[in-house]
């Protein structure tokens, strides 16, 4: 169902930004949300597996949707506006380092055609949810606050400092799985069963 040419082009570009950024960013960076979707797109693709295409659709479909809008958008006119792309145009960075990340342009597309070629599995919610849990935990426990991997430790990138981190980090465990996992599943759910 799906092409070997497919299989073999993602894979290989999972290969390559696994080793690079494991050298840049350190392990730590592959808790990313968009991250682990985009290496859990390999298993999806090769086993032809709804369910983890599913999940891993669920992960980041709304989120790199708002990466593009920030992308494009100061693509195009030069002005921020929501700023989860903001470390593209950090020119601190090296330019071919910062195109690796361009995987948040066609992964939604990617994962977005797997299930509809696939089919929607409708457990992925429950799977998605509980992952996320589980790398809130990591990600709060684990990693530098400063980091704020997944907004552990913050909204919109930056740490709070107005309740305790442990409030935050729950409400940040409720807000993932009812704000962007639960709207996308519905219409996944209504589209494709």
């Amino acid at each position: 169902m799906i092409p070997l040419w497919l299989k073999l082009a993602v894979t290989f570009y999972v290969t390559i930004l696994v080793i690079v950024y494991a050298k840049q960013w350190g392990w730590a960076n592959f808790l990313w949300f968009s991250d682990i979707a985009l290496i859990g797109a390999v298993p999806a693709l090769w086993l032809e597996s709804a369910f983890i295409a599913s999940t891993m659709g669920l992960a980041v479909l709304l989120a790199d949707g708002l990466w593009n809008v920030s992308y494009f958008a100061q693509l195009l006119t030069g002005k921020r506006v929501i700023g989860l792309s903001d470390y593209m145009f950090d020119r601190t960075k090296p330019r071919w380092l910062r195109a690796l990340s361009l995987f948040h342009v066609w992964l939604p597309a990617l994962l977005a055609w797997m299930i509809w070629r696939l089919g929607y599995a409708p457990d992925a919610l429950i799977a998605m949810t509980l992952l996320c849990w589980l790398v809130l935990l990591i990600c709060f426990f684990l990693t530098d606050p400063d980091e704020n991997i997944n907004w552990a430790f913050g909204f919109a990138g930056r740490r709070q400092s107005k309740r305790p981190a442990w409030q935050h980090l729950l409400l940040t465990m409720l807000a993932f799985p009812l704000l962007a996992y639960l709207p996308i599943h519905l219409v996944l759910d209504r589209l494709l069963r």
